[in-house]
């Protein structure tokens, strides 16, 4: 069976859809070419994404020593990249005549997997 690790991060204080627009650029990709993608880019999710997918590389390493096995780091891909919505933070603003408009602050569930390329 192929080594395969994940991270998550729960309640990431950014909307789902700002965060999807940068998942959807590493999916697939080997964990090298992600990481540097993630590094030059300008959005804060980015941030928030280049965390999640060093901590599931080490949790792959991780069980890969404790299984006894040898783990090339430069062969690891993300198989899977998924950003869930998290529970909204419910805020209110005043609006006209006394009245209050509620602002949704929307939070993110970032789910890493990364597993072996195959052929390895």
């Amino acid at each position: 069976m192929a080594t395969e690790a994940r991270a998550i991060q729960r309640t990431t204080r950014q909307s789902p859809y700002k965060m999807r627009l940068v998942i959807d650029q590493i999916r697939g990709k080997s964990v090298n070419e992600a990481l540097a993608l993630l590094a030059f880019s300008k959005k804060h999710a980015a941030l928030q994404i280049e965390k999640v997918v060093r901590s599931a590389v080490a949790n792959a390493e991780q069980a890969a020593r404790s299984a006894g096995t040898s783990l090339d780091v430069d062969t690891l891909v993300i198989t899977h990249a998924v950003v869930n919505e998290g529970p909204k933070l419910k805020r209110f603003t005043p609006a006209a005549m006394g009245r209050a408009t509620p602002i949704l602050k929307r939070t993110s569930h970032v789910e890493i997997v990364v597993g072996e390329r195959e052929g390895h």
